[in-house]
């Protein structure tokens, strides 16, 4: 059985979500296809089960958490 999910997650403004989709692209690897569209941040997420999915959401979130730490510091 495969499980999807999509993520829309909104930022101040476009700049900030370009930024930090292109910090945390690197992971992406094939479970993973982020996009940004405007101020939003957009991951559609597939794995092969329901907790192989939550394992991947948890931390696609963890990295998303950490990039905007970073880039609100500026």
């Amino acid at each position: 059985m495969k499980a999807k999910c999509r993520l829309e997650m909104e930022f101040k403004d476009s700049k900030i979500a370009d930024i930090i989709m292109r910090s945390i692209k690197v992971d992406d690897y094939n479970f993973v296809k982020s996009k940004t569209d405007g101020n939003k941040l957009i991951a559609e997420i597939e794995a092969k089960s329901v907790s192989s999915l939550l394992h991947t959401i948890d931390d696609y979130l963890a990295c998303v958490t950490i990039a905007e730490k970073v880039v609100d510091k500026d």
